[in-house]
């Protein structure tokens, strides 16, 4: 089989692309420029896709002996991530940037440039499962990203592999050192690969006309401060409010919604943010449509899951959950789990 190994630079793609190459597959080796100005793209363990990484993944496809090429993705990855990160904030949701990069770029643009220069198959780095075409959790469940992989179809499935997802992170690590990478103990990225600060709020205020508004409290209506900008608030935030006074009751508060139109963002205590439901739209589900008992739902890349009853259509899902989640926005994404097993995902719409 003639497959595509996305590079990162990073010690993940480097040993799935040595791991392919070793199933016997022709393996081709390609690093996504994601960035207009790659220099500015990692500080220490934040951020990913510079010249450093680009190099380093460079670097690892001349020990493994395979070809190696940059594909230019930065415009399609503005346009197909970045921007509509922003516009979701300025909505008042909470966006999965690196869902929908899989979603956008590596299983859309990327897969399909490949499968039309005649490869078989894209190879990532990710820490997940392939059986016969059905998505499953990674062995390494501190590492498992089935749920940002949640949101690709049965098509994209079929012509994706990943070789790492029987393993655990350290043993990959070890792995990359007995073949001599360069990007053995070279450190994960973190946080969002485009905001290398981690600053997300500055970021976002720099491309939005936000303008400051009321914090108010949401059994009362009382207002109990002002913000600069609705910007960077997500539901469940519980510091950076700017409040000089604790509740009366001297717990804290949170965040509970947020108004863009209003620039009302509305804060509470901690049992406020109880979601027993969800509705959800864009499903990807991989079998019928209709109810589904007993099932797991995930909010979130790491935490974030209750059981469910879940209700599927042509165009939404809803999600009866058998115990309450916390900070659920409308923007994230919620991954339907039957064991280990990927049945589909969709988009949170409103929580109840």
């Amino acid at each position: 089989m003639r497959v595509l190994a996305a590079m990162s630079g990073g010690v993940d793609s480097a040993v799935a692309a040595a791991r392919a190459r070793d199933a016997g597959h022709d393996v081709v080796g390609v690093h996504l420029a994601l960035s207009a100005k790659p220099a500015t793209m990692r500080e220490g363990a934040r951020g990913c896709c510079s010249v450093e990484d680009s190099r380093d993944a460079r670097r690892c496809a001349d020990v493994l002996g395979v070809p190696f090429y940059v594909w230019d993705m930065a415009e399609r990855f503005s346009a197909d991530v970045v921007e509509p990160f922003v516009a979701e904030y300025a909505a008042g949701h909470t966006p999965n940037p690196c869902l929908r990069c899989n979603e956008k770029i590596k299983f859309s643009a990327v897969l399909d440039r490949a499968l039309a220069l005649g490869f078989d198959a894209v190879v990532t780095g990710h820490y997940a499962r392939l059986h016969d075409g059905v998505l499953r959790r990674a062995v390494d469940a501190g590492k498992d990203q089935s749920y940002v992989l949640g949101v690709l179809t049965a098509r994209q499935l079929a012509h994706a592999v990943f070789p790492l997802g029987e393993s655990l992170k350290s043993e990959v690590r070890a792995e990359a050192a007995r073949r001599g990478l360069v990007v053995a103990e070279k450190p994960d990225s973190h946080d969002i690969c485009f905001i290398p600060s981690g600053d997300t709020r500055g970021f976002l205020a720099d491309r939005l006309d936000d303008a400051p508004g009321e914090l108010v409290d949401a059994a009362s209506g009382a207002v109990l401060g002002r913000h600069n900008g609705v910007a960077g608030f997500t539901v469940g935030q519980r510091h950076g409010l700017g409040l000089d006074r604790p509740a009366p009751d001297g717990r804290p508060r949170y965040v509970l919604g947020i108004e863009p139109v209003s620039r009302q963002v509305r804060v509470g205590a901690a049992e406020e943010l109880d979601v027993r439901s969800l509705s959800a739209g864009s499903p990807v589900w991989h079998g019928e449509p209709g109810v589904t008992d007993g099932v797991v739902v995930q909010v979130r890349a790491h935490g974030g899951l209750a059981p469910a009853r879940v209700t599927v259509g042509e165009e939404s899902l809803a999600a009866e959950l058998g115990q309450p989640l916390r900070g659920v926005a409308p923007g994230q994404a919620v991954v339907v789990y039957d064991d280990d097993r990927v049945l589909g995902s969709a988009t949170i719409t409103a929580t109840g």
